[in-house]
């Protein structure tokens, strides 16, 4: 099958959790001996073109005129990305499916559907009115807008979660049958061979002291400030405990100020960007990694933690809710609450066995249900379901043409008839 991602990130652009479930997906298919071309925005000095071990990635610049709003921006690229698969084609073929990553792409979804008859496929990661708790203000509004645009033009639509499979139909009223859950997953090799490093370890925490590990973009949904507020609690249960920030986003300034206030200065330390070889050998030194999100459709992260055997505590909310088990295979606490927060924690620093137990159990659950060889396999199916619909649609509109066409015909012939009695009568 020859498939087409359009997706704003690729690696190494990594804004968000897009481009790795793009980048694992495409190098899945690859495996199961499809054709995959992705087609994305090129940040920096990356290669217009690279054959990332077999996925055919083209890049396109932005206009060279300033926009004037990233609403603006995106349509520019979306312009670039047409023209740049219209390209494509012309020199390969058509593709089988175009598989669309959320809003970010939609125009340039709909315009190649529409213009060479291909099923589309588009997966929602996320939505603007579950990001910001509902829609305010016009520019939200666009974005959910063009989401509901993207399912509408959609042949069938993939969501990560149960929870956003609900979320969908209450905001877009998008028929049950049409939305497919299928999880993301993650690199199960991505840890081997990965120990704890002490001196890695020691440029963050003591080695008295436990850390406390959040990975993730630094914005409000994430939850990281509710982290911060459990913290005065569990220091004062168990001083020798030290959180780690590791990301970047906008609320930095507002989260360092709120660790100032409460002075926690020496107790909650931000690494800033960590590159991927960083991100391993920190999951493998925390000895506690906690994901407080308001909003969380899924939670890749959550899952890396996982499979690096560290004990994980969540909100529970979204598709964190939905991967971990309360005393199974890690934590939850309630979402928005920093003293349920530190309970969850403070058990988990507390209780060696109970970690030992989670850890296992959380290792098993992300082998068995979250790998991408399964992963792929239900996306396939689903590319096979949007052809097959494309098809019967395609047959519908034929056999509906051709009996417009009899019947246009027929009525021809009556009129024709009638014209002809009339003529007689009149001659007559």
């Amino acid at each position: 099958m020859k498939i087409l991602m359009l997706s704003w990130e690729y690696p190494p652009r990594v804004v968000g959790g897009i481009a790795r479930v793009v980048h694992d997906l495409s190098h899945r298919l690859i495996k199961d001996g499809h054709d995959v071309t992705v087609v994305t925005y090129r940040d920096g000095n990356v290669p217009y073109y690279e054959d990332d071990n077999g996925v055919n990635v083209y890049r396109v610049d932005n206009f060279m005129i300033s926009s004037n709003n990233f609403i603006d921006w995106i349509m520019q690229l979306n312009f670039n990305m047409i023209a740049k698969t219209g390209e494509i084609i012309a020199e390969k073929g058509n593709f089988d499916v175009i598989h669309a990553h959320d809003w970010l792409t939609a125009y340039a979804a709909k315009t190649l559907k529409q213009a060479y008859k291909t099923p589309l496929i588009s997966t929602i990661h996320a939505t603007e009115a579950g990001r910001n708790s509902g829609i305010n203000g016009e520019t939200q509004k666009y974005i959910n807008d063009t989401e509901w645009m993207l399912t509408y033009e959609s042949s069938e639509v993939i969501v990560n979660s149960n929870y956003m499979k609900s979320e969908l139909q209450r905001l877009f009223g998008l028929p049950f049958e049409k939305i497919n859950v299928i999880p993301n997953g993650v690199n199960l090799n991505q840890f081997n061979g990965i120990e704890r490093d002490y001196d890695f370890r020691r440029k963050f925490a003591m080695d008295n002291e436990k850390i406390i590990l959040f990975m993730g973009r630094l914005v409000y949904e994430k939850g990281i400030q509710n982290l911060i507020s459990a913290m005065p609690k569990i220091l004062a249960n168990y001083h020798d405990s030290k959180l780690i920030i590791a990301g970047k986003g906008g609320m930095i300034d507002e989260l360092k100020a709120q660790v100032n206030a409460l002075g926690l200065g020496n107790k909650v330390y931000f690494t800033g960007y960590l590159a991927s070889k960083d991100v391993q050998k920190m999951y493998k030194c925390a000895d506690v990694s906690v994901f407080p999100s308001t909003y969380e459709p899924f939670g890749i992260v959550a899952l890396e933690a996982m499979l690096s055997g560290t004990p994980v505590v969540v909100s529970d909310i979204g598709g964190l809710n939905e991967i971990v088990d309360h005393g199974v295979n890690g934590m939850k606490s309630y979402a928005g609450n920093p003293n349920s927060l530190a309970d969850s924690i403070l058990t988990l620093l507390y209780d060696y066995k109970l970690c030992d137990t989670v850890t296992k159990n959380a290792k098993a659950k992300v082998k068995n249900e979250y790998n991408w060889t399964k992963i792929a396999q239900d996306t396939h199916f689903t590319y096979q379901k949007a052809i097959c619909e494309t098809m019967a649609e395609r047959q519908a509109k034929q056999i509906a043409q051709e009996e417009a066409q009899k019947q246009i015909k027929k009525s021809n012939e009556i009129t024709n008839l009638l014209s002809f009695k009339k003529s007689r009568q009149a001659y007559a």
